[in-house]
């Protein structure tokens, strides 16, 4: 048989069943659309993730008290865990390569003026904060530099809280209150927006000691620091242990994240989500190519007197087996190029209503998919192929 020959014989054997064929083809469309969809997602996730902690910069580290690489409660087995201080944060600034540290406390406080206030989030900080966080002033100026011990009554405002509380009219230089403590606004923030979720936009900072006095604390939440470079990164954290650790006789009761790690860890949850959610949409696969096996099996029973008219006008084994592949194959085709099409077009849908999240189908991810709903086509028609191929001829003509 030429083939032309097969292709036309192929053809019109779907076109005959068309409705176990069409159900065939959606299986495989579902599987592939879904393993397109849902790996795009976990890329643009990924991206927009990395996008969100590299505003930040990346030659940043946190240091956190408690130890949370072994059960993450401080003292949960009955050891002391030293409070981190401020004097802890200036320690660091003695640490080579360490441009800025900004101890931070942060809690919810409600900040008003007259009859207006909002509750959100207010930051104790130090006035290397806008640099080491990359943040900008738009109106005004930033909390004056000094001892970090010493509280001040000044604050500045993330642009939505100022527009909440003042309106229209300018903030700097008038008064708002924050936990029954007044403060004098000196300066605006310009516009962060949301950042993994958190709105940096509502929010007030005031010296590290008067929120440590506001919060009732006297202890840090967190000391962030800044670094010259990334070939640093391993050699800072290094001294920051060394440092903290004898500052807290001789305990570790503390973690240090740097910016690569977290980076590093969220890389690899998200592999593993896409792996998973991979493996989720390949039952539809499953599904599509036991929905082909069961239709090319039930068609060669249909077709027995067919296969054996054709091997009588001389077609090998060979060829017969070759033809129900070809079914088998196309059908796995046809799915493929639909669950192509759908899959990017949800990608794309789901990129307009969701704007920020990068919604990236990688061609790696669409290539391997149309791989496999290839290979799927061609592994769920071999039992069928074979079965047809083996045939006897004579007694496939007197099949009714």
């Amino acid at each position: 048989m030429r083939i032309a020959d097969q292709l036309a014989f192929g053809v019109g054997a779907l076109r005959e069943h068309r409705m176990r064929t069409a159900l065939s083809i959606i299986g495989i469309s579902i599987g592939i659309s879904a393993v397109i969809l849902l790996t795009s997602i976990g890329e643009g996730v990924r991206v927009y993730i990395g996008e969100q902690f590299q505003q930040f910069g990346t030659n940043i580290l946190a240091v956190n008290p408690g130890k949370t690489e072994t059960f993450g409660i401080p003292g949960v087995m009955g050891g002391t865990t030293h409070q981190l201080t401020i004097d802890d944060a200036e320690a660091l600034r003695r640490i080579h390569g360490v441009e800025r540290v900004v101890p931070v406390v942060f809690g919810q406080a409600r900040v008003s003026t007259g009859d207006r206030g909002r509750s959100v989030y207010v930051y104790g900080v130090t006035s290397e904060a806008p640099e080491l966080w990359r943040f900008a002033v738009a109106q005004g100026s930033f909390l004056p530099a000094g001892d970090p011990r010493r509280g001040g009554s000044v604050a500045v405002l993330g642009p939505k809280l100022k527009r909440e509380i003042f309106g229209d009219r300018n903030a700097v230089g008038g008064f708002v209150r924050a936990a029954g403590r007044r403060f004098r606004v000196i300066g605006v923030m310009e516009s962060k927006g949301r950042v993994l979720g958190f709105d940096m936009d509502d929010v007030a900072y005031v010296p590290v000691a008067s929120a440590m006095g506001m919060f009732n604390v006297d202890e840090m939440n967190e000391i962030d620091v800044a670094f010259a470079h990334a070939d640093l990164t391993d050699q800072v954290a290094r001294d920051v242990r060394s440092v903290l650790t004898q500052r807290h006789g001789g305990t570790e009761d503390f973690t240090v994240t740097t910016q690569a790690a977290m980076l590093e860890v969220f890389d690899e949850v998200m592999r593993a989500v896409t792996i998973g959610v991979v493996a989720i949409a390949a039952i539809s696969l499953l599904v599509g190519a036991i929905g082909i096996l069961t239709v090319m099996w039930i068609s060669i029973g249909e077709r027995t007197h067919e296969i054996g008219l054709v091997r009588s006008l001389g077609a090998t084994m060979a060829q017969v087996r070759s033809l129900f592949l070809l079914e088998a194959v196309a059908m796995s085709a046809l799915g493929g190029a639909g669950g192509l099409v759908a899959g990017l077009g949800l990608a794309r849908i789901l990129g307009w209503i969701v704007p920020d999240l990068a919604v990236d189908a990688r061609p790696a991810y669409v290539l391997a998919a149309l791989a496999v709903s290839a290979v799927t086509g061609l592994v769920s028609g071999l039992a069928p192929a074979e079965r047809a191929a083996r045939l006897d001829p004579v007694e496939a003509l007197r099949h009714e």
